[in-house]
């Protein structure tokens, strides 16, 4: 598990254009990284519209949004596109990202047990040390703690 202070791990993946993306080339400006279960959910659509529609207010402090999920390259293309999407997804189909910010686990829906992405977002300062982490998150409000917290940082 990452401690506030630590490097972002070294990381590379795939994004739903097929283009790669590398973790280390977003050091220089501060950047979110947030992991949700599935693409098309109910809970996962909303928390990608709310980075959406804050992107503008996070990009005018120099930060970039990443959204990760165990996803393929395909349906993160079909959940971009559909909802206008401006930051890449990562098809973590591995779990290479998920398993280095440890955000697999149990999780209970519909009273039954199952291991899973555990929603946590991470923000990351311009020197790539780790400012705030964020874990089992709810929705609503939660870009907005974000964004606060990347304002204060």
């Amino acid at each position: 598990m990452l401690d506030i202070g630590e490097k972002a791990p070294k990381l590379k993946g795939k994004l739903q254009d097929g283009s790669a993306i590398k973790l280390a080339d977003f050091v220089g400006k501060p950047f979110v990284i947030y992991f949700y279960p599935k693409d098309a959910t109910p809970g996962c659509t909303l928390e990608a519209q709310g980075f959406r529609d804050a992107y503008a207010k996070f990009r005018k402090k120099g930060c970039a949004i990443i959204g990760v999920s165990r996803d393929s390259e395909a349906s993160h293309a079909k959940f971009s596109d559909k909802h206008e999407l401006p930051f890449p997804l990562v098809a973590d189909t591995d779990e290479t990202w998920c398993r280095a910010f440890d955000v697999i686990g149990e999780k209970v829906l519909y009273g039954k047990a199952h291991v899973g992405v555990i929603r946590s977002t991470f923000l990351f300062g311009a020197d790539g040390r780790l400012v705030e982490a964020w874990r089992n998150v709810r929705v609503p409000g939660h870009v907005e703690k974000v964004l606060e917290r990347l304002t204060r940082q």
